[in-house]
């Protein structure tokens, strides 16, 4: 599907053109447009993208192929930018979209698969207000990269509250066989936000050095602005993830800990049978020639010892808070 705004002299004064006068309004003077490509066939996809910009066919080939990690490219009159925006669509899972932009002078092009909240947002807010001045496609394109960081922020909540639930579980001895799928999922989806983060953050510094002939000055600090958004976002991933190894590393402790305090008990128990074991293997022996066995106080006598001894390793124990 081909969406298209057209814009004169800052102004928006069309909405989706016939494709076919594409070609014609991008030389015309005084006009601007941003052409979204929202899962395109390949008829629509070789009618903007060849023929009507006439994009360098390795640029074509990798807006048109998915890849896993963003890039920013320069070419002659126009930039190229693969970034990844948050995927409304999957709710079980931390999982991205790929989006493509060609930034021109005097256009913007956006390309991706599926529907994207951020795309439709910025689109909604131009029909909205039709009288809004943009004076260049890079307001554009930084509308979009705003909206995709913003995006995030969902992302981030539910992630946060998964890491309390597994702190709270933690604390309340969630079984093994539950907690541990857990953190391996939570940790490894720390992991994916900060692989997918990490090089955007690199790509808005990028934009926002000023170096880049196709970004006006007026840009470059809300670009900036976007770089240390992504930069905490990495940020908060990596203290996120720290803590999720904390709290597993208190499970197994505490796990340890009670496991040695069964240990312990066990052994204290152990312990205070020694007496009772050692006086009733000496004397059930049963030899037909023992002296104690026709002593008149041997059967106290045992007792006696028996008793004594016990007591004397209780309070050793007691001693040592082993019970």
């Amino acid at each position: 599907m081909i969406t298209t705004l057209v814009y004169r002299d800052t102004r928006l004064a069309a909405h989706n053109p016939s494709p076919d006068t594409l070609a014609t309004l991008r030389h015309e003077p005084g006009v601007m447009l941003w052409v979204d490509l929202c899962g395109p066939s390949e008829e629509e996809i070789k009618l903007v993208l060849e023929t009507t910009f006439g994009f360098h066919p390795l640029a074509i080939e990798d807006c048109v192929t998915d890849s896993p990690f963003p890039k920013l490219e320069e070419y002659e009159d126009y930039l190229y930018l693969v970034m990844h925006a948050v995927d409304d669509a999957q709710t079980q899972r931390f999982s991205t979209t790929e989006i493509d932009l060609f930034i021109g002078r005097n256009f913007l092009v956006s390309f991706h698969r599926k529907p994207l909240r951020p795309v439709q947002t910025a689109i909604d807010r131009c029909l909205r207000n039709p009288s809004t001045p943009v004076r260049g496609p890079d307001r554009f394109a930084h509308t979009l990269l705003d909206l995709m960081v913003e995006a995030y922020q969902p992302v981030l909540t539910a992630l946060r509250r998964d890491l309390e639930e597994i702190e709270e579980g933690v604390l309340r001895d969630m079984p093994a066989a539950k907690l541990f799928p857990r953190v391996a999922g939570l940790r490894k989806r720390f992991s994916a936000l900060r692989q997918i983060v990490r090089p955007q953050r690199e790509i808005a510094a990028s934009l926002s050095s000023g170096t880049i002939k196709l970004i006006r000055p007026v840009i470059v600090p809300y670009l900036r602005d976007l770089t240390e958004d992504l930069s905490r976002i990495e940020t908060q991933a990596s203290a996120w993830a720290d803590q999720l190894i904390l709290s597993f590393r208190v499970y197994l402790n505490k796990s340890n800990h009670e496991a040695n305090t069964g240990i312990r008990v066990i052994t204290a128990i152990t312990a205070l049978t020694i007496p009772v074991t050692l006086v009733s293997s000496w004397w059930g022996m049963n030899f037909e020639r023992m002296p104690e066995l026709s002593s008149r106080f041997g059967y106290l006598g045992a007792w006696a010892l028996t008793l004594s001894g016990t007591v004397a390793i209780l309070f050793y124990l007691r001693r040592r808070n082993w019970i």
